[in-house]
């Protein structure tokens, strides 16, 4: 018969009050209810002849014992050094992230030293020193299994190194000692799905404390116009080849031409721009200096030997010079220092 216990006698029930008062008084969340359900719970249970009166005395010590805690603890303000360490706890814990979690425009603070796996991170407001900034990340695709960390970093290093680049398009901003930095998946990362490189600058010596931030989020269209067209001088120029001219003319010459490239590039693009008024005359005599920059890396360009190469080599590397740039930089509000002695070099 269902429903039924042994011998035909009803089966005996579990008081639901004696259940509830066990269980308030073993969490100490609310200690007055577990006591107040326990009282309510016992001759409730002997009553109706119902299982649970050890459970709601067992309720009624843990709830009593948990109110005379609060008791004391209010008194003697206890209470209030608990919530003030948990609440300290929960800061701590909503800034503590994984490097994995970050996301771009996020500054961080690194616990220990700055190490590629680092696996917890504090994200902290920009205008407060930090080691590193994010400028984005990517997932990792084309590998079916586990490639190691070198093929990793070639991957990296180069889709960083651009994340970069777009992040900070107003380079004379960013410290000298800036790295380009990425956390990458480890083997045991990489078996349950992470395919996730982050992107950032980092430094190993003197934190940041602004943002290094300079994209189309935070620039005017002038600003990025100028940026997008003068920056890639500068990557010409740093892509020297380490190749002395004397034992290759060839490789030094082509590496000339793509600066002489970049530089009537960066004239044309900025004199067929309307600049506002206060920019107009600096960015129109920057354009003519670069014209006359052109010549020199032209000659640069077509030397025909090592000699007639270094000729020309300090006067082009001169005609380029950063101070150049800061009246035009000045009139757009762009950073107008440059750490060095104002050549790039």
């Amino acid at each position: 018969m269902s429903g039924a216990g042994p011998y035909g006698m009803p089966q005996q029930t579990t008081n639901g009050l004696a259940v509830a008062s066990l269980v308030s008084g073993i969490v100490c969340c609310l200690p007055p209810l577990g006591l107040v359900l326990g009282l309510i719970a016992l001759p409730q249970a002997r009553k109706k002849q119902q299982k649970g009166a050890g459970m709601a005395i067992a309720g009624i010590v843990l709830s009593a014992l948990s109110s005379l805690l609060l008791v004391i603890g209010l008194v003697t303000g206890g209470i209030g050094d608990v919530w003030r360490e948990f609440e300290k706890g929960m800061d701590e814990a909503a800034s503590a992230q994984s490097p994995f979690s970050l996301r771009t425009g996020d500054c961080f603070r690194v616990k220990g030293k700055l190490e590629s796996y680092t696996t917890d991170v504090d994200t902290v407001p920009c205008d407060t020193p930090h080691e590193g900034e994010v400028t984005g990340g990517f997932k990792l695709t084309g590998f079916t299994r586990w490639p190691g960390e070198s093929a990793i970093d070639r991957v990296a290093e180069e889709r960083c190194d651009r994340t970069n680049s777009a992040y900070a398009m107003d380079t004379w901003a960013v410290p000298e000692d800036a790295l380009v930095y990425y956390y990458m998946p480890t083997k045991e990362s990489w078996r349950v799905g992470d395919r996730t490189v982050t992107c950032a600058f980092a430094t190993e010596k003197e934190p940041f404390t602004v943002s290094l931030r300079s994209d189309q989020s935070t620039l005017d269209a002038h600003q990025v116009h100028y940026l997008r067209n003068v920056n890639p001088i500068d990557d010409a120029l740093f892509a020297e080849p380490e190749e002395d001219v004397d034992t290759d003319l060839a490789v030094n010459t082509a590496w000339a031409a793509r600066v002489h490239k970049a530089v009537t590039s960066a004239s044309s693009a900025l004199r067929g721009h309307a600049w506002p008024d206060a920019s107009a005359k600096p960015v129109s005599e920057l354009t003519r200096k670069l014209d006359a920059a052109a010549v020199k890396w032209k000659k640069l360009a077509t030397a025909e030997d090592a000699e007639a190469f270094w000729d020309v080599y300090e006067e082009a590397y001169d005609a380029l010079s950063t101070d150049f740039e800061r009246e035009s930089r000045a009139s757009l509000k762009l950073t107008e220092t440059l750490e060095g002695d104002g050549a790039r070099v």
